[in-house]
Parts: structure tokens; sequence; C-alpha cells
């Protein structure tokens, strides 16, 4: 694989995962491409030479191997490590505010965030919504409202005139995204847009039960420079790795056998799905 056709597939990569749930699907559509068998972690194994595999814990987490034609036992195995989810602000469970006319959502700070690099960010939303479908079962999908739906304003400069020599951030106050404008008794209810959603995207869904959903920026990861020598994306920790990982499995040579790990750090210990 030549340097301009890996970045564009890195590219690729870092806009069709804004979730972890997203790039551990896109991860494993690439294997499935690959001729490699998804397995479950409930089901009795069967294990051939010379084939590759994998396995998806909570929608989040992968681990993809290959048995290789030589034995591990003798000489060895490949194994690179990594993590699809990265610093994020998560939705809360029940995050709806309205202050000032403005109808906005509470967010949890996820993993080392910079504060201050999501104010004024076009952001959308996106993650894994658990509902009831027509035959009224618990059912999980995944959803990108894709568009710019929020930000977060900074003040004018004349209502913060220390902006320029202070960075402190309130994680509470500070960080809650502004989804629209509307009179109080006119709110929207949060799962009801999520509804519309999950009908717009895969149909199917009665009522939400839960979600794990993130707001992330809607700007697309692109090359930079006058020699396009940097990469300028979100999620870049720890996303490339993921991607690296996953094009050396599928391209290296399949008689050593191999594995990628790629974790939700936050989810690792949760029951398979």
């Amino acid at each position: 694989m030549n340097t301009a056709h890996f970045l564009q597939g890195l590219l690729s990569f870092l806009h069709a995962s804004p979730t972890p749930f997203h790039a551990t699907e896109t991860m494993s559509q690439a294997l499935d491409q690959a001729g490699f068998i998804r397995l479950k972690e409930e089901d009795e194994w069967q294990i051939a030479a010379d084939n590759g595999y994998y396995i998806i814990r909570d929608h989040s987490s992968i681990i993809a191997f290959t048995t290789g034609e030589i034995s591990f036992i003798e000489h060895g195995f490949r194994m690179m490590g990594a993590h699809t989810d990265s610093p994020a602000l998560k939705v809360k469970p029940n995050p709806e505010l309205y202050k000032h006319s403005h109808w906005q959502l509470g967010v949890e700070v996820y993993g080392g965030v910079i504060l201050r690099t999501w104010f004024d960010r076009d952001l959308s939303i996106a993650g894994r919504v658990h509902y009831l479908n027509e035959e009224q079962q618990i059912a999980s999908s995944l959803i990108n409202f894709e568009r710019p739906i929020a930000t977060i304003p900074s003040l004018a400069i004349h209502m913060d005139r220390e902006t320029n020599k202070k960075h402190c951030v309130n994680e509470q106050t500070q960080l809650s995204p502004i989804l629209l404008q509307c009179q109080k008794n006119k709110q929207p209810n949060f799962k009801t847009l999520l509804l519309n959603q999950v009908n717009l995207e895969h149909q199917n869904a009665q009522e939400i039960l839960d979600y794990d959903l993130y707001f992330y920026d809607t700007q697309l990861p692109i090359l930079s420079g006058f020699n396009e020598e940097f990469i300028n994306s979100a999620r870049i920790d720890n996303l490339v790795s993921c991607y690296i990982g996953l094009i050396s499995m599928l391209q290296s040579a399949r008689h050593v056998p191999t594995v990628l790990a790629c974790y939700n750090h936050e989810e690792v210990g949760s029951e398979s799905a």
C-alpha cells in the first residue's frame, strides 16, 4: 500500500468512527470483506489453520486473529493492542436543560479531554441506542445525526475580558451544548428525537430505553500543510493505532499467527453482545 492510499483510508476510517461503537463496526466490515469469520463467545469455536477470525464484545471492543500455517508455540505470534474509545463529551442519562430560552444537553467529560478545544465547534451526536422494536423485543442500533446540530459558544470578549489570560473551564456549567432556541413550554423530548433518528436510520423502533451517546466535531479529517504533511482530525487518540493494526493484519504474511486487540477501555468488562 502506498502512502497516499494509506492516508486516504485513514481519513475515511476516522470520519466513519465518531464513537467506539462505529469504530468497531467499521473494523468488522473490513474484516468481513477480507474473509475473516466472526465468532461469538458463547459458541463452541471451530478453528482451522490459515484462517482469520474475530470477536466483538459490547459492540465496542474487537479482537481479531489469524491462525497462520506455523505453530505459534514454536514460533510465537505477532500481537498489537489499541483502544477504540477517544476523549469526548458523553451525553448524560437525564441531560435536558433549559436556560434563557435555549435548550441544551448536559454532558460528562469522558477521558483526557482538552476542554477549551470543544468551544465554537459544529457538533453532532452519535452512538448506540437501546429500544423496544415492533415485536416488543429489546434491540440496539447505532445512530449518527451526522449534520451539525449543536455548539458550545464562547462568550464575546467584552463579556469576558480575562478570556485570553485564563483557560479554566467549569465542566458542569460551561460545557452543555446548545441545540435550539424555544419557549419553555415547547421544549422537545430528547428520547423522541432519538426515536425519530433510529427509525430514520433503521426503522422498527417503538420506545427508547437507554443510550450511549457522544458529541463529536463534524469537521472532516483532512491533510493540511503546503505538502500535506499534517493530519488534522479528532479521535487521532487512539483510532490511528486501530487503523494501523487493522491494515497491518490484513496485509501481513498470513502464514504467521497474528492478534489485534482493540478495547473500549471503559467497557472491557461488559457482557458480550
